[in-house]
């Protein structure tokens, strides 16, 4: 089998040829992300192996079917760019990684939280020029706040878990409710509520018409004045502009996020000798209160791992027609 990769990163090849010893499958990678300007670019091809900001809309999906592609393999969890309808109609397989290393995305969600909290980024720099002041750098304990996590899937479970180990009041929400959490102690209540009574609030659902901008202007609102929010899920489960508004009104006190609405034009890419013409994104990197990361909660050995040995075992499944290990890893 011949796997075309897109958006692939000299770590992608590292960790990729190395579980690849276990199938022999013949992998090209590019650079470029997947889009109807690269199509060119694939011949004969059997699978096409494609990350978060890769567009699979209908029209690069017909064009794939036509180029005798079989199988799409997204190598994360989230499949909100592959228009799936579309796969289905052309027959064509599309795979995902539903759970690589929970922990991987948690543990950078709680690090968010701790380091916009103690302000050690701040604390860093000002030891660097030998300014050992504390003023400005106080935070506050997690003993005892609350705590509110939106979704409750594998990642969300594994937030929920930590947050627990600080001592803090955790709340959860989600369409299905985990009674393994409820033995734990974390308490399922409305979105409202959750909304209303969190002092921090971490985002952990999958990107969905029902989720898209699931923080505006009114779910802000509703929010505890100081609130500090955390994204390491998907960008366009916030609306950006609202978000700004509320850091500009000093509503919302904290903002933490892995993910941007528009990154694909940003994320994974050296832009330090560019002029960068997103002012949306420059204007939430100018506050002091906000943290930005270029979504690398899933950036540990272990996940990286996973997530290779995952992506190619569901393509080693697709050709030879054996059942998943994991169901879950199989869209259609």
């Amino acid at each position: 089998m011949k796997v075309t990769f897109f958006s692939s990163k000299p770590y992608d090849k590292e960790f990729f040829d190395q579980a690849n010893q276990k199938f022999n499958f013949k992998l090209d990678y590019f650079e470029t992300h997947l889009g109807p300007h690269v199509l060119n670019l694939i011949e004969n091809t059997d699978a096409v192996c494609a990350f978060v900001n890769d567009k699979l809309n209908d029209a690069v999906l017909e064009s794939l079917a036509q180029k005798g592609v079989k199988y799409i393999a997204l190598r994360c969890a989230g499949f909100n760019n592959v228009d799936l309808e579309a796969a289905k109609r052309l027959g064509l397989r599309v795979s995902r990684v539903p759970a690589y290393s929970p922990e991987a995305v948690a543990e950078h969600a709680m690090a968010m939280i701790l380091t916009l909290n103690r302000k050690t980024h701040k604390a860093y720099n000002r030891v660097r020029e030998q300014n050992f002041a504390l003023n400005g750098l106080m935070g506050f304990n997690l003993y005892q706040k609350t705590i509110g996590v939106i979704g409750t899937g594998n990642i969300g479970v594994a937030f929920c878990k930590i947050a627990k180990g600080f001592g803090a009041r955790v709340l959860a929400y989600d369409i299905c409710e985990n009674p393994d959490l409820k033995q734990l102690g974390i308490e399922y209540i409305s979105q409202e509520q959750l909304l209303s009574e969190s002092d921090i609030i971490s985002l952990h659902c999958p990107l969905m018409e029902s989720t898209h901008h699931l923080i505006n202007e009114d779910s802000i609102k509703k929010m505890k004045p100081n609130v500090m929010i955390i994204n390491t899920s998907r960008g366009g489960l916030i609306d950006t502009k609202a978000v700004i508004n509320g850091l500009k009104s000093k509503h919302i006190g904290y903002l933490g996020i892995d993910v941007y609405e528009q990154e694909d034009k940003l994320f994974f890419r050296d832009l330090s000798h560019t002029i960068i013409e997103d002012d949306t994104i420059q204007r939430l990197m100018s506050f002091p209160n906000v943290l930005v990361t270029a979504h690398q909660a899933f950036f540990t050995q272990e996940a990286l791992e996973q997530i290779a040995n995952s992506t190619l075992s569901s393509l080693f499944h697709f050709e030879s027609k054996t059942n998943f290990e994991n169901p879950n890893a199989v869209l259609i």
